[in-house]
């Protein structure tokens, strides 16, 4: 079996959830079958990848145009490919056109949709419908869509009910159990002045909108004097919400100590540092199809603090792994709660409750890195991945 992975990142250009998917599934995949993957960017050193720039013609056009640019390049060279996947609306109309142009089947792994977020109009401007449409495109002419949660398929069929839901199966995210682990170094926290013996929270996330980062924020306000925030957050989406994160988090520099905004994206070795040093990890997101920070984090052994909605429940096991919080949100894709300010005190009160009891944190912590072992190991994500593959191939 040969199969054309395409995508917008690939190591070493990788900046969010999808990418990592991506990286870890090739890694497996290449045990047992061909892959090639083609991605966005810069030329890569990996003997699988090739690269596509943008062509020069677009150089100044709008980022959807672009993309759309990439994708035609990268569905002419698809051609001898059993099967094309693709990962994200900006590989989806590459996947699809290269489906159309040499009749093999496209597969689609779904790590968010369009239309539960829109926000992105403020990124993309008039590009955002065109993001949209060509996800529709590609999801409703798919042969098949891989869901990496379960509340993601509900997402999908509600989103896209044109989607023959035979169609759509779960197989969730994976988990490096070697490269995320407990690490007991500590450079990275006397880099940046992070006091391993108090009590400490963290953010790992792009700052967008879905992240709900701003209502993390607020709710830190209502801590214990004594736990430390610790902001591993950068990649804003537009200027207006880099503008409302950076006046939040001096808001609350200004109020206490131990706030600590990384704005850098930190290599492994140093974010593992800071999580397996951790008292908890928060997870405010209010649109998250699965959350590969929850599976980081837990694999460091700390558990989450993390809001009720899309995949989390799935990784997450409230009272036994961290604390789920409960949120009320409106039905016009945006995720936004109908209570902010309730949410913010739900929220609040889960943080200083995981942090009143050091003992039951550590507990919950074990208790994580078990989950993780035990159900998010990327070998079986690989075998149900090729599961998907044969059956749409007619592979026994």
């Amino acid at each position: 079996m040969f199969v054309n992975i395409l995508s917008k990142e690939y190591p070493p250009e990788i900046y969010g959830g999808a990418g990592v998917h991506v990286a870890e599934l090739v890694k497996v995949l290449q045990r047992d079958i061909d892959v090639r993957v083609s991605c966005f960017g810069a030329p890569r050193d990996a003997e699988e990848a090739t690269a596509y720039p943008v062509p020069e013609t677009l150089g100044s056009a709008n980022g959807a145009l672009q993309t759309f640019g990439v994708d035609l390049a990268m569905a002419q060279d698809a051609a001898g490919a059993d099967l094309v996947h693709s990962h994200t609306w900006y590989a989806n109309l590459g996947g699809h056109l290269a489906s159309l142009l040499h009749g093999i089947p496209h597969v689609i792994s779904a790590h968010s949709l369009e239309p539960l977020r829109p926000w992105k109009a403020e990124q993309l401007g008039g590009g955002y419908a065109l993001s949209s449409w060509a996800e529709k495109t590609a999801y409703e002419a798919a042969a098949a869509i891989i869901a990496v949660s379960a509340g993601m398929r509900e997402d999908i069929l509600r989103s896209y009910p044109d989607v023959d839901p035979e169609k759509v199966k779960v197989v969730h995210n994976g988990i490096d159990l070697e490269g995320w682990a407990y690490n007991d170094s500590t450079e990275a926290l006397a880099r940046f002045n992070i006091d391993p013996a108090k009590p400490s929270i963290v953010f790992v996330g792009r700052i967008t909108r879905q992240k709900g980062l701003p209502y993390f924020l607020r709710a830190c306000r209502e801590l214990d004097p004594g736990v430390q925030v610790i902001l591993c957050a950068g990649a804003p989406d537009t200027p207006e919400i880099a503008a409302e994160v950076e006046g939040l988090v001096a808001d609350l520099q200004s109020t206490r100590e131990g706030v600590v905004l990384i704005s850098e994206m930190l290599p492994r070795d140093q974010l593992t540092q800071i999580l397996s040093h951790a008292t908890v990890f928060a997870c405010p997101s209010i649109y998250e199809p699965l959350g590969i920070v929850n599976l980081e984090a837990m694999a460091c052994g700390i558990p989450v603090v993390a809001t009720r909605t899309g995949g989390i429940p799935e990784v997450v096991m409230d009272g036994e792994t961290g604390w789920l919080v409960d949120i009320e949100q409106v039905t016009d894709g945006t995720g936004t709660p109908l209570d902010p300010d309730a949410f913010v005190a739900d929220l609040a009160a889960a943080l200083n409750e995981s942090v009143s009891d050091l003992d039951r944190a550590r507990a919950f912590g074990v208790a994580s890195r078990q989950r993780v072992e035990q159900h998010f190991s990327w070998a079986s994500i690989g075998e149900k991945t090729q599961a998907v593959y044969r059956d749409v191939l007619g592979q026994a």
